[in-house]
């Protein structure tokens, strides 16, 4: 586990006691891509799958990480990540510990929400997660909008 991955897992387990019950890991930072993981067992439903608001937490949680973890990178510490809307797709059950996945907008969407951050002090962004089957097809889908403000 990389130094980021580990001080955004203490972060989320001291700032979002949630994160301790789903037992979420954050696996990796690399490449401007967050992946953190939930286990089955701590967040099965009666079907023997997984729970749909622990899918929807994980998703949201690959967002809210990747973002805070990105803005640490620009040197932005003076903001407040809130998640504003969020939609979500559940095309399949997920049956085995999840993965979600967090990958960088494109860079033209990140430099627009850095300039405009850094000149009004509020900004939205909006970033797409997704869990997978064990054969790579999409379980889950989410797109959220996050606001930073100061």
């Amino acid at each position: 586990m990389s130094r980021d991955s580990r001080y955004l897992e203490e972060l989320l387990h001291h700032d979002i006691p949630l994160t301790r019950a789903l037992g979420l890991r954050v696996e990796q930072w690399e490449n401007h891509e967050l992946r953190v993981k939930v286990p089955l067992q701590e967040n099965i439903n009666h079907k023997s799958s997984m729970f749909g608001g622990s899918l929807y937490c994980a998703s949201v949680l690959a967002g809210w990480g990747w973002l805070h973890l990105r803005l640490r990178e620009a040197g932005i510490e003076d903001g407040h990540i809130v998640i504003h809307e969020g939609q979500i797709a559940y095309p399949l059950p997920v049956v085995d510990d999840a993965t979600a996945i967090c990958s960088a907008p494109d860079d033209s969407a990140w430099e627009r929400f850095e300039t405009i951050y850094r000149r009004r002090g509020r900004a939205r962004l909006t970033l797409h997660s997704r869990i997978l089957t064990e054969d790579g097809r999409d379980a889950v889908r989410f797109t959220g909008q996050f606001v930073l403000h100061k």
